[in-house]
This record gives structure tokens, C-alpha cells and sequence, in this order.
């Protein structure tokens, strides 16, 4: 197999990978301090980046937290509901 050929078949495997969002609504139960907490432990943030995320979720009703597979996304959704906050896959 050429270099050619092998470079070819991961730019196909890679176009065929749709990536996702997942999303964050803006609730009136959870605190700031357990969506930072949360964003931090399931899905890697660092403490600025899921405070910024945090005020985007109250000031617009919703934030995009992170982007990638379903499959990647999917535990990281499931363990943010399962803590009570409001999220989905789009």
C-alpha cells in the first residue's frame, strides 16, 4: 500500500465521523458551583473554562460544553443528567 492510498482511506474515515454538540440548559434548581463542579469532573474542563460556560448557560438559557462523537459525548451526557443537569446531543 503507497503512502497515497493510505492517507486517502483516513481523510474517508475521518469525513465520516459527524460531529456533534452537547448542550447545556439553564435550569433553576442546580448552582453555579455544582454545573462548574460537574463540567470540570465529566467533561474535562478546566475551573475558567466551565465558569464561562456556566455564566453562557445563565445569560443565554444554554451552552455548548463540548463538541465531538455521539459516542464520546454520550457517557459525558448521561453523566450530567444523572447529576440533575439539563443536557442533550444536537
Amino acid at each position: 500500500m503507497s503512502l497515497t492510498e493510505t492517507l486517502e482511506k483516513v481523510n474517508i474515515q475521518e469525513q465520516l465521523v459527524e460531529e456533534k454538540d452537547l448542550i447545556v440548559y439553564n435550569d433553576e434548581f442546580n448552582t453555579f458551583e455544582h454545573v462548574i463542579e460537574s463540567l470540570i469532573k465529566i467533561c474535562g474542563h478546566k475551573n475558567i473554562q466551565a465558569e464561562q460556560c456556566t455564566w453562557i448557560i445563565h445569560h443565554n438559557g444554554k451552552c455548548q460544553v463540548k463538541r465531538g462523537s455521539f459516542k464520546d459525548l454520550m457517557p459525558m451526557c448521561t453523566g450530567l443528567l444523572e447529576r440533575g443537569i439539563s443536557a442533550e446531543i444536537e
